[in-house]
């Protein structure tokens, strides 16, 4: 742990730039007695006072802040002059989250078990006893230093641990989304639908609630993509999902791609009508956008058509299948009778 300075030859701490010992004795022939056994041992940092509102001062407990030292050790006298002692002191260290990682030794010419009972709980680590023993007293001051210093190790090693984990959480949630979302729509895809339908059926299966689901395809979709190319087909893809983005925002509302120019939205805990309100207002909005479509045979700017099928589920429907059926059921109803309108699933 320790190696001769180049310079002087002397053993030294591998910690003499970055540890300082603060010493607070009432007798100033003790301070110098301590800090010169330290800093023979390497220990360059070393800073002592007999006065306690000095001591609290450069830990920072009181007075100018700018006076505060980084101290890495506290060496404490229990018995100081004035109307403060040593566990005074550890108490109001000890109501601070700051000192929590600086370790105190206690200095004491008095072998008083009580009062050294009652000093380790407020937070002193160790002791030594007047007079001072040299060996003793830089084992003592060693080991103190070497626990801090494992102490800090350990919370940055903590830490580091955590920001490691957030960001891989971050990057993971990110990936999902990608693995989730639809390419060129910017909506959930395919896949994540029919995940996401299967846990709503589910759901309402087991609280009877309805459920609906609206399918709608772009009319005559081949035929703008022969028009206007295929540049311009996936701008009006881009365009729609935006549409149902924006209609669709109820928590739980779940629009998505459903493949090509088709597209699917689940509505949770809504029943025939208000998914009719909802599809009406989609099939109105994208007509609102406008999008010159001059080889449609039923409109002169892009539409779309709609089918709802509603459900309140009991619990032994095992799946879904029937339910997508019907919504494509009533999508084809809706094509037939004229496309750019809604249709209701009807048996």
């Amino acid at each position: 742990m320790f190696g001769p300075d180049k310079d002087t030859g002397k053993t030294v701490s591998p910690h003499t730039e970055i540890d300082r010992i603060l010493i607070l004795d009432d007798a100033p022939e003790n301070c110098l007695l301590v800090e010169r056994i330290l800093k023979k041992a390497g220990y360059g940092e070393v800073v002592s006072t007999q006065d306690p509102g000095t001591a609290m001062e450069w830990l920072g407990l009181s007075g100018d802040p700018k006076n505060k030292k980084e101290i890495s050790l506290l060496l404490l006298d229990i018995l100081l002059p004035g109307g403060m002692n040593g566990l005074d002191i550890l108490k109001t260290m000890s109501s601070k989250e700051e000192f929590a990682d600086l370790p105190v030794i206690i200095i004491t010419a008095i072998h008083d078990a009580q009062t050294l009972e009652s000093a380790f709980e407020i937070g002193a680590i160790d002791y030594v006893t007047k007079p001072f023993d040299a060996n003793e007293l830089r084992a003592r001051v060693r080991s103190a230093l070497r626990l801090r210093h494992e102490m800090l190790q350990r919370k940055q090693r903590e830490k580091d641990l955590e920001e490691i984990t957030d960001k891989l959480s971050e990057a993971y949630q990110a990936l999902l989304r990608v693995s989730r979302t639809d390419g060129l729509s910017g909506i959930w895809n395919r896949r994540f639908f029919d995940e996401i339908l299967e846990v709503e059926w589910k759901r309402s299966c087991r609280g009877g609630k309805p459920i609906s689901l609206l399918l709608l395809d772009i009319d005559h979709f081949k035929k703008y993509n022969d028009t206007y190319g295929h540049q311009a087909g996936d701008d009006c893809i881009r365009k729609v999902a935006g549409v149902l983005k924006d209609t669709a925002r109820r928590a739980g509302d779940f629009p998505a791609r459903y493949g090509g120019e088709e597209f699917a939205v689940i509505l949770p805990e809504t029943d025939s009508e208000k998914a009719s309100i909802v599809a009406e207002n989609i099939r109105s909005k994208v007509q609102e956008l406008q999008l010159t479509h001059e080889a449609s045979q039923t409109s002169a700017y892009v539409s779309v058509s709609i089918g709802i099928s509603t459900k309140t589920p009991g619990k032994e429907e095992k799946d879904s299948l029937g339910f997508l059926k019907e919504a494509d059921i009533a999508l084809y109803q809706a094509k037939e009778t004229g496309r750019n309108r809604v249709a209701l699933y009807s048996a």
